[in-house]
């Protein structure tokens, strides 16, 4: 374990924050007095920000916050960030998630250290189609696919129905719904131009692979790696006729009728030899895509024994309630060994480097 107290900077973004409450927060205005009522207090959740900021307490360490909230001074302040290490926890910049590299390698022209995954990382990882012909070159088995934007195809294989169409440059499960598995061309040509209209994104047309939802989370570098207890998505319960996909509703929508009829735990019923197929796909598309860290990958198991990685997310959501950290958990983590691993894994790989070399330590 890492000994000396950190400064550690809890790196995150907001967007679509009103003008003027901007300037208030930043001239350290004074909210505007509003008459107490008496309330029903409902016990609110905590944000893995928070949760995280309170791991890193318990660690012994000195957490902060610091907001980008996608106006050039929050770059401004950054750049004058004298933390030991930046905890990352962005996904875009002013909402713009094909942004979320640019924020990183930013990070890393400051030369300060951070957690996680690396500019090329996060857009080998973000752009589906190229991480699954990376991952085809390793031998990982993946769902047969093609691309289409504004009327040109990149044809990678023969592919049948049905098929399921996403947009190949988000993430999050955006862009995902019941009508995104497609059983003819009508459907499917439909299904491009909503995607490439609401997204301008291009479509990723992927062969629908029926089977089971597991998660994978991998914790540490290329050279060495611990896989994670398998976690599986239970979509079995969804309505006949819906999609056994893992979609925008069923991740994040808590008032839908799919959202209450899902739920992630620990998977059953896999035999050891099963269980290490699985965690050796998923540590390969890992290293495949240089994921460090933390990260987590995304499989079908089909009813043929088959092994798909459907797509890899580094930096995946740390909160106390989701698969990464049930995952940990499971591995004998507590919440906040979990945390402080993330820590030392980062920290171990810029040795004794001083702030302003960090950068090249990666």
């Amino acid at each position: 374990m890492i000994g000396a107290k950190l400064k550690i900077a809890l790196l995150y973004d907001v967007w679509n924050e009103d003008p003027e409450a901007a300037a208030a927060k930043e001239e350290g205005a004074a909210p505007a007095r509003v008459p107490r009522k008496k309330v029903k207090k409902v016990k609110k959740e905590k944000t893995d920000r928070e949760e995280i900021f309170e791991a890193l307490q318990k660690l012994g360490h000195e957490p902060s916050y610091f907001e980008l909230d996608g106006r050039p001074q929050s770059l401004h302040g950054l750049s004058r960030c004298d933390a030991d290490l930046i905890f990352n926890l962005t996904e875009s910049f002013d909402g713009d998630d094909t942004k979320e590299m640019n924020v990183v390698a930013y990070v890393d022209l400051l030369g300060l250290r951070y957690t996680g995954a690396g500019p090329h990382s996060l857009f080998l990882s973000q752009d589906k189609a190229i991480a699954k012909k990376i991952f085809a070159f390793h031998g990982i088995k993946t769902p047969y696919f093609a691309t289409s934007y504004r009327g040109r195809i990149d044809h990678a294989h023969d592919i049948s129905f049905p098929l399921i169409v996403k947009p190949s440059w988000e993430d999050g499960s955006i862009g995902i719904d019941a009508g995104s598995v497609v059983k003819n061309i009508k459907e499917m040509m439909e299904r491009i131009h909503y995607i490439q209209d609401e997204f301008d994104s291009p479509a990723l047309i992927e062969e629908y692979i029926e089977g089971r939802e597991i998660y994978a989370g991998i914790l540490g570098s290329y050279d060495r790696v611990q896989a994670l207890p398998l976690v599986e998505l239970d979509l079995s319960r969804l309505p006949e006729g819906t999609p056994k996909i893992a979609s925008y509703d069923v991740k994040f929508e808590k008032n839908t009728e799919a959202y209450k009829l899902t739920k992630s735990a620990i998977a059953e019923n896999l035999d050891e030899a099963t269980t290490q197929r699985l965690q050796d796909t998923a540590i390969a598309a890992y290293r495949a895509l240089k994921l460090r860290d933390y990260g987590r990958i995304d499989l079908r198991f089909a009813p043929n024994g088959d092994v798909y990685v459907i797509e890899a997310n580094p930096n995946p959501w740390l909160a106390s309630r989701q698969e990464f950290a049930m995952a940990a958990k499971a591995s004998g983590l507590s919440y906040t060994e979990m945390i402080g691993t993330i820590v030392e894994l980062a920290m171990s790989r810029y040795g004794n480097a001083p702030m302003a070399n960090a950068a090249a330590m990666h």
